[in-house]
This record gives structure tokens, C-alpha cells and sequence, in this order.
């Protein structure tokens, strides 16, 4: 495979960084040397890429607040801090005493009057693992949904998605310093939206207006971070920017530790590591914050702890590509170009949501819109997955089903438990009209409703469009090969009708797939609103095993698969069949369901 000259150079450039940083190690002051009364200084940026030192003095450490974790209690003291108190943004703010590292800011009293803060001792910091562990991935086991929206994910995940951890001392909170997560190139209602979200994880979201620049093209050789430089984690950049600013705590060759808590704790993780620029320090009644903007990426985090983040300077971070074009009904064509980080938990989410902002301009998301959508979903290992539907409806639901569709398939794929695959890339094509294109079914006539085995069946119907115009389609379907007098069905339905009646035929809620390939074909095939289904159901004995019909079994075949010496997954005993199945493609989404009985000629 041709490799890309940006990624090249990067890699070049990433590597250069790792042996221009030649300083020499910070030396630390162990826990057990700190002492209530000492005086030191701290590092952080307010401005730009100026590292400032503000004073410090050690009030106390608080012992054992989580197993084995403590905190050094300690009064912040400086021009900018006796303003604002402790600063959001400035989380991994490194503390010195006698020129030796003691820890890194992560904790505040909220609404105290004066600047006091919590220090993670730098030897937990030093703990975070540095060996590659299996990356962590939640033990699932959810059946494939066409559609996972924003709340669903937050919900599925609620338990990796840990609230902030509050610590008590004498009845007051004391709590993470929250992260600032600068939002750029979003529009408010995609923002408002998940906000709330993000909030309750411990960021503070706040909008800065355009994203930054594609990041992969180095504009400069200077790619050291220093200890108390601003630091970001670069959930997504490109077209839209998502970044959580913190502070570099220590520095060691390649090795960076920063924020002094956890972003999401999720252990290994592979978060692009950027420097950043403060814009300025927004004072607040409330609590202050840095607003900062990503730069170069300089390399990756690859542990989210407890006690922080590590990283490693000159490290590439994965990234997955997101291709979207939307041309609208006077053939404008616009090109977004987004990365968003690899990950099990957060990549459907970053997916959701980027989405939502990219279809949602201000004017479309207000009154009628359709959204036809094209794409594929490119796996690392060689296959992929095809997408085709149509969305049609009033205010944002075209977009929201959308955006929750991609985000699904995103989330079966990296989250199965078949193989470890990556999502190489996603390419989507979508055409916007505004309008509604939607089609119920009106009426059904057949000219017979009895026929010999294999003989056609000619079907007129016609669906109705929410403006009252009418459409005749004219099809037709085999008669089944079943003995004279047997009767069958006929069932006529859309997308969701024809799912419900599945459910209820094979008696299961949804199908969880036992293979790779399997759950790929199942996405692949989801059922489309811009279908009309057709399925032929006689009473004929059959099973639905490991997510497939099994129409029309002999009895000892039968019988086989329901033996517990070779069911490993108890199969569902049919009474009633699949012997036909037939779909027909419309310009519109169908609405609509009725079934119809026939018969065979004696």
C-alpha cells in the first residue's frame, strides 16, 4: 500500500521530536518528604504558549480518599489566580518545592473564595502503567439495532462513562478540576444538544467558534511540550474540532504524564496528543476556564488512569477517516472532511454527533428535509459495508435517524466480539432536498387469490404522498411450490412492519449475530425505507438458528439441529415459513402493511 506523504512526513517530524527534547529529568520529591508549611512554585499558561509560575503553599495532604490514592491540599497564590481561583483547563499543572516535582494540580474546593487546590502526588503519576495492555473494550452482548441515537449510547455505556468522583474533607466537595472541551465548527443546536452529556462526565463544553486546520501537515520542527504547557486531547479534528484542554505535568525523553486525573479512565486508550494555544482565561462568578485552541499533533496518549494521562511523544495516534459529500437539489456540492479517535466506547458517540452538526446547517434544520444516503464503512481487514436508505420528515428526524444509523453500524462493527478490526475508513455521499418524500400505501388489488404452484400472481397497488398524488405499481410474485389447498400469506410492508412481523414469526426481540461475516452481512442488509418488502409465509415447519431462517426442514434435519448434543444455541421452532422473499426500490419512504390471504388450486 502507497503510503501518504503527509502521514510520511509526520512520522518523520514525530520521530525528529523525540531527540531534540535532550533536557534532563525533572527530579521529584517523594510524599512521604512533603510537609505541611512548605512553599514552592507552579507552571501553567494563561496566555498563548508562556508558561508563568504562580507560588504555593502546602496546607495538609488528605490520605487515602480513593485505595492507595492521595492528595496533597495546597493555597494557590498569583496576580491571575487571586482573580480567578483554580482554573479549569489548568489540570496536570505541575507543582514544585526546592526545584523538585511534588505532583500536578487536579482538584478544587467549587465556589471557594480562594484559589485551593489538590495535587496528585507525581509518584502516582509516575505508576500509570507503561506496558501495552489489551486495549479495554466492554463486554456487550447487545442484539444489532438498526439505529443507536445519542441518548442510547450515553445510556449503553453509562457505566464506562463514570460520573466525576466527588471527595469529601470536613462535609465540603472536592472534586476534579472539570475539563474544558473546546467545541469548534459546531452549530448551537448540535452543541446544546450534547452538551448535557458531556457535562455530566466532568468537562465544562464550550463553543470557539471554526475548527482548526487539518493537523496532519506539520508547520513547524518545535513539536517539544514543556512541563506546564497546554495540552489538548483531539477527539476530533479536521472540518470540526473537539479538544480537552489540560496542562503537561512531567516530562521524560518520549514519556509525557498530564491532567493529574482521568479524562475517561478507560485505561488504554490511543488519544491524539496535541499542543495548544491559550486564547485567554475566562473569568467566571462560578469557576474560571482556559479557552484554548489545538495545534500540532506532537504524538499520543495511551493511558487514561486514575492519576492522569501518559503519552508518548512521537507516537502516531489512529485516527479514523470520516469522507462526507452533500449535494443539495441545485446540485451545490459541499466536501466535509473530519478525524475522529479510535475507540469502542467513544467513537460512536464522536460519529453521532458530527454528523448531526455536518447535515444540521441552521436553516435545514428547521421545516421539511430528505436525506438519501450512500456509503460504505471500510474495515482494515479488506471487507465493508455498504449503506443505502432514504430519510424523510419534518425539523431534524431525517438527520437524527441518520446520524443514529452510522453511529450504529460504527458501534457493532469495532465493538464485536468476533476479531479485533478497525474501521479503516467511512465514505458517505449524501443528496439533501427540501421536502418530504414519503408514500403510504393506499390500496392492493390481485387478479387472483388462488394459483397452482409457480404460477405469477399480478399485483396493482397504489401509496398515496402526503400531497395526495397517487402512484400505480405493478409487480409480481410466484405462487409457492405447496401442495393443492394449502393456503399461504402474503405480506406487504415497509421497513418496520416488516421487522415487528419478523420478531414476532421468529419470537425473539433482534437478532445478535455468531460470526464476523455474519454481523456484516447483517448490517449490510438492514432493511431500507426506500423499499417496499414482500414476503411469502405458508405453514410449513421450520427453525430460526443463530440469526437465520431455516424454512421447509425435512424431519430428521430437523430434528438434528434440536438435539441438545448439537444445539449449542437453542434454535426457535417455526410453525410458519419463509418460502418468498421479494423487495422493490421507490424514490420515497413507504409507510404501510397489509396481509393477504391465498391459496393453492386443488
Amino acid at each position: 500500500m502507497k503510503r501518504k506523504p503527509g502521514r510520511f512526513i509526520l512520522s518523520i517530524l514525530l520521530t525528529i521530536a523525540v531527540f531534540i527534547s535532550s533536557e534532563a529529568t525533572t527530579p521529584i520529591l517523594p510524599l512521604n518528604q512533603v510537609k505541611v508549611g512548605m512553599k514552592g512554585t507552579g507552571k501553567s499558561v494563561f496566555l498563548e504558549d508562556r508558561i508563568e509560575e504562580f507560588e504555593v503553599e502546602i496546607l495538609g495532604i488528605l490520605r487515602n480518599v480513593q485505595p492507595k490514592k492521595n492528595i496533597i491540599l495546597a493555597k494557590l497564590k498569583g496576580d491571575r489566580l487571586d482573580n480567578t481561583g483554580v482554573v479549569q483547563g489548568m489540570s496536570g499543572s505541575p507543582v514544585y518545592v526546592d526545584g523538585k516535582i511534588i505532583g500536578a494540580i487536579a482538584y478544587s474546593f467549587p465556589y471557594s473564595r480562594e484559589a485551593i487546590a489538590g495535587i496528585t502526588p507525581v509518584e502516582e503519576m509516575l505508576d500509570i502503567p507503561k506496558k501495552e495492555s489489551p486495549k479495554s473494550s466492554p463486554s456487550l452482548k447487545i442484539p444489532v439495532k438498526k439505529y443507536l441515537s445519542l441518548p442510547e449510547l450515553f445510556e449503553l455505556n453509562k457505566e464506562f462513562f463514570l460520573s466525576k468522583r466527588a471527595l469529601f474533607s470536613e462535609g465540603q466537595t472536592f472534586e476534579p478540576l472539570n475539563i474544558p472541551l473546546v467545541f469548534g465548527g459546531f452549530n448551537s443546536l448540535v452543541f446544546e444538544r450534547a452538551k448535557p452529556f458531556f457535562s455530566q462526565l466532568g468537562f465544562s463544553p464550550v463553543m470557539a467558534g471554526p475548527s482548526g486546520q487539518e493537523q496532519e501537515i506539520l508547520p513547524e520542527l518545535d513539536l517539544n511540550l514543556r512541563e506546564g504547557d497546554p495540552v489538548t486531547v483531539q477527539l476530533i479534528s479536521g472540518d470540526l474540532s473537539m479538544a480537552a484542554v489540560g496542562t503537561v505535568s512531567f516530562v521524560d525523553g518520549s514519556r509525557l504524564l498530564a491532567f493529574g486525573h482521568p479524562v475517561y479512565n478507560l485505561g488504554k486508550v490511543d488519544y491524539a496528543m496535541t499542543k495548544a494555544k491559550v486564547i485567554t482565561v475566562v473569568p467566571s462568578l462560578n469557576v474560571s476556564f482556559k479557552l484554548a485552541s489545538p495545534e500540532a499533533v506532537v504524538g499520543t496518549f495511551t493511558q487514561d488512569r486514575t492519576s492522569g494521562l501518559s503519552g508518548e511523544i512521537g507516537r502516531i495516534p489512529r485516527l479514523i477517516p470520516i469522507n462526507v459529500n452533500t449535494t443539495d437539489a441545485e446540485g451545490n456540492r459541499q466536501e466535509f472532511k473530519i478525524k475522529v479517535i479510535d475507540d469502542p466506547i467513544l467513537t460512536p458517540v464522536l460519529v453521532n454527533f458530527s454528523l448531526a452538526n455536518l447535515l444540521s446547517g441552521e436553516g435545514r434544520s428547521i421545516g421539511s428535509l430528505s436525506l438519501e444516503l450512500r456509503g460504505t464503512v471500510y474495515l482494515t481487514n479488506g471487507m465493508n459495508v455498504s449503506l443505502e436508505d432514504l430519510y424523510s420528515g419534518q425539523l431534524d428526524a431525517s438527520i437524527t435517524s441518520l446520524s443514529s444509523l452510522l453511529a450504529a453500524v460504527v458501534y457493532f462493527l469495532i465493538n464485536n466480539e468476533f476479531e479485533d478490526i478497525d474501521i479503516h475508513r467511512v465514505d458517505l455521499d449524501i443528496q439533501a432536498t427540501e421536502d418530504i418524500r414519503i408514500s403510504n400505501l393506499q390500496k392492493i388489488w390481485l387478479d387472483k387469490y388462488e394459483a397452482k404452484p409457480g404460477e405469477r400472481i399480478n399485483i396493482d397497488f397504489f401509496t398515496r404522498t402526503v400531497r395526495g398524488e397517487s402512484e400505480l405499481h405493478e409487480v409480481s410474485i410466484e405462487a409457492p411450490p405447496l401442495p393443492p389447498g394449502s393456503e399461504f400469506q402474503l405480506v406487504i410492508a415497509d421497513a418496520t412492519s416488516m421487522h415487528q412481523l419478523e420478531t414476532s414469526q421468529y419470537k425473539v426481540e433482534a437478532f445478535i449475530p455468531r460470526s464476523l461475516n455474519q454481523l456484516i452481512r447483517i448490517l449490510g442488509n438492514l432493511r431500507k425505507n426506500n423499499r417496499i418488502y414482500f414476503k411469502v409465509i405458508a405453514s410449513k415447519p421450520g427453525l430460526f438458528l443463530k440469526g437465520e431462517e431455516m424454512p421447509n426442514l425435512p424431519p430428521s434435519m430437523k430434528a438434528m439441529f434440536m438435539s441438545p448434543r448439537t444445539a449449542v444455541f437453542p434454535p426457535t421452532e417455526l410453525n410458519k415459513s419463509t418460502t418468498r422473499e421479494y423487495q422493490y426500490p421507490v424514490p420515497y419512504v413507504f409507510k404501510g402493511l397489509a396481509v393477504i390471504p391465498l391459496k393453492i388450486k386443488e
